[in-house]
């Protein structure tokens, strides 16, 4: 594909991302096509460290459980527990044996401590989120932790009498958490309980203490502080996001993934647009939870599409959400060795940079009416750049070659 495109290549600066979008959003999502790879994950955080320091983003937030994020969220902000138990318990999804993610907490809490040894102002502290919700492949969580954490949150500042229920009658409706995690359940919906009717009462308490927490704001954010509101604000929507996934893991209709699926992002979205009411935000995750356009997987059950945390933010942020996604060249110790030149990543390939930042629609004009061929990854974690990208895309990142971490 002769196509002239060096015009469309910068070097990999905070300024140069910012130089391709018309404003500072609210919310600055880079993407990753695969998980688990700290070369990308390194860059990152030499890009978001220079975000942080020159364009004055305050939080960062990562495709990870949005609660365990707040034992991440103490650290960074008060030196609250060790490096090493944050990294044990503040992450899902395996990332906390991630060396550039344990990298990114150690920089993140030294930001936060000034050469006097004293913490910043918190107008000016670094803050961390999750953003994921309680989610991990094989399964999802007990609701336990949002629901009994809200409601703890609520009991000694409200009325009693407006209380739809006791602690111990949640923890009776709950009952044991293995009932909530079966690892089957998520192959099989006979195995899940989200339809029980301990489940129905609980998704209905639940519905109540969210409303009554919105109903007593004005007295809520003058008895505590605007974070322990905040908190608790999270522990709502993670807890009715919990009830109704794990109703959905008990249906049997054909769409029963596609559900999932969107409902996880829904989660997600609802915890990006939470971060941005506080303040700039930048954000980092895989592509397909990112991306402006709707996201697709192959299942066991077969192909299902759902629109993106990314595409639901965007609809409601507009100019506020700026996306950024990464395309690689190779994974050789995957077995992802160099694109096909037709392919967008090969167009890519041939430029004589390691790493770059690409004018998406810069390039979609250079290349006209001709479309690159889709790039067929043949490994299944590694998820090529869509052409779609080109067009809803306000950059591209480029790494030519991942080595093995």
């Amino acid at each position: 594909m002769a196509t002239d495109i060096k015009d469309t290549v910068h070097a990999v600066e905070a300024a140069a991302v910012m130089g391709l979008l018309p404003a500072r959003p609210r919310l600055l999502a880079l993407g990753e096509p695969t998980h688990g790879e700290d070369a990308l994950l390194d860059l990152r955080n030499e890009l978001f460290r220079q975000l942080v320091e020159q364009e004055g983003y305050r939080t960062i937030t990562i495709e990870s459980d949005c609660l365990r994020g707040l034992v991440v969220d103490d650290y960074v902000t008060s030196g609250t527990g060790t490096l090493d138990e944050v990294m044990e318990h503040g992450f899902s999804h395996g990332f906390g044996a991630s060396a550039a993610n344990r990298e990114l907490v150690r920089w993140m809490r030294a930001y936060n401590v000034r050469a006097d040894n004293d913490e910043r102002p918190a107008s000016e502290r670094l803050r961390f989120a999750g953003f994921d919700g309680p989610l991990e492949i094989t399964h999802a969580a007990s609701p336990r932790q949002a629901l009994t954490a809200l409601h703890d949150y609520l009991s000694p500042r409200v009325d009693a009498d407006l209380l739809p229920c006791t602690g111990e009658t949640l923890d009776r409706l709950l009952g044991a958490d293995d009932r909530w995690t079966h690892p089957e359940a998520m192959m099989d919906p006979a195995r899940s309980v989200g339809q029980s009717a301990e489940a129905g009462q609980l998704r209905l308490l639940a519905d109540d203490l969210v409303a009554l927490l919105d109903t007593q704001i004005p007295h809520l954010i003058t008895e505590t502080s605007r974070d322990d509101w905040d908190r608790a604000r999270l522990y709502g929507r993670t807890a009715t996001g919990l009830l109704r996934y794990h109703y959905w893991m008990a249906d049997t209709s054909a769409a029963r993934m596609t559900r999932l699926c969107a409902l996880r992002d829904l989660m997600m979205a609802d915890n990006l647009l939470a971060t941005a009411a506080r303040g700039p935000a930048l954000v980092h995750a895989h592509n397909s939870h990112l991306q402006r356009e709707k996201s697709t997987m192959q299942m066991w059950q077969g192909p299902v599409e759902w629109w993106s945390a990314g595409a639901l933010v965007s609809a409601r942020l507009g100019d506020g959400y700026s996306f950024v996604p990464t395309a690689l060249g190779t994974i050789r110790h995957q077995g992802v060795d160099a694109p096909p030149p037709d392919t967008l990543e090969g167009l890519l390939y041939a430029l004589p940079d390691d790493h770059c930042v690409i004018d998406a629609p810069r390039l979609a004009t250079a290349l006209g009416d001709t479309r690159p061929a889709p790039r067929v990854s043949p490994w299944f974690g590694y998820a090529p750049l869509a052409p779609a990208h080109l067009a809803h895309g306000d950059g591209i990142l480029f790494v030519k070659d991942v080595s093995q971490s």
